[in-house]
């Protein structure tokens, strides 16, 4: 038994007028093979450009271990200088990683090597973030809190990627009061026996190398398995509709504090019982017999 994925399409040459009308409009996922020909970013992004330009910066690194107990669900495992950052990556695999690394904050000189591109897309020009993490690393499967359009550019390794539409969040085991699938189960190497769900589940797989863009659109659902050291920037386009800015809202409002002073109160208990919760309503939408 294998997960039920389909290869997301590889374009080039894709005009702004294709990409709206084949990709954007109906929210379908797509690799872009040669949108960063012409960046600076391209040619020079890699672990020793960043060592000179960033390698002061103090940077949170967090790691694969689920949260327990009375522990926030975003606690960063270490605080260490990027450069040292680097060093570890650089010594064999490692479940540390690095994300939301905001360049216009820490080292604007680096907007210069890239571009919005022009996509017929409005972009959030506040928040272009880095994403870093070492040989091995996993991103649970989760979908953005801010509901944003993705656009993920690769340049340095390789990692794969695995996208779920919305419409498949019934049978993701999706924990209640997270934007997150339950993080005991490894997509990469998902147990059937504990999670049969995941088989009736139709998704979408890439594997994204040097240049690559990934469009993700907004609320689907995303894995990723860092296949080597990897280091990405994504440059986000957030929802319009006020439906999407409503339930944005709700997830930074009341979800995300709901959640946090819930794990305070009752600790391990309520993780406990968020997880039962997300078995018994993901097998009962697949019709499986508890």
């Amino acid at each position: 038994m294998k997960l039920d994925l389909e290869n997301i399409p590889r374009r080039k040459n894709l005009s702004k007028e294709d990409f709206l009308r084949e990709y954007f409009i109906p929210k379908k996922p797509v690799v872009i093979e040669d949108l960063t020909e012409d960046w600076d970013a391209k040619k020079k992004w890699n672990f020793e450009y960043f060592k000179a330009k960033a390698g002061e910066v103090i940077v949170p690194l967090y790691d694969g271990t689920p949260a327990k107990g009375r522990q926030s669900s975003h606690g960063a495992a270490m605080k260490v200088p990027f450069n040292e950052y680097i060093d570890i990556l650089k010594k064999g695999p490692t479940d540390l990683r690095m994300f939301f690394f905001n360049l216009l904050q820490n080292c604007p000189e680096l907007i210069k090597d890239f571009k919005y591109p022009d996509l017929g897309v409005k972009f959030f020009k506040k928040l272009p973030v880095l994403f870093v993490g070492g040989e091995g690393s996993k991103v649970v499967m989760h979908y953005d809190m801010d509901l944003a359009n993705n656009f993920h550019f690769n340049f340095v390794g390789e990692k794969k990627v695995i996208l779920y539409p919305p419409d498949q969040t019934g049978l993701l085991y999706k924990v209640p009061y997270s934007i997150v699938s339950m993080e005991v189960i490894d997509m990469d190497k998902p147990d059937f026996d504990k999670y049969p769900a995941l088989a009736q589940a139709k998704g979408f797989e890439t594997r994204l190398k040097h240049g690559d863009t990934l469009y993700i659109p907004s609320h689907w659902w995303h894995f990723i398995k860092y296949e080597t050291a990897c280091l990405s920037l994504t440059l986000r386009s957030l929802p319009k509709s006020p439906k999407k800015i409503a339930e944005v809202l709700n997830n930074l409002l009341f979800i995300r504090n709901y959640d946090n002073l819930m794990r305070k109160l009752r600790g391990q208990n309520w993780i406990d019982y968020k997880n039962r919760l997300a078995i018994k309503r993901t097998h009962r939408k697949a019709g499986i017999e508890e």
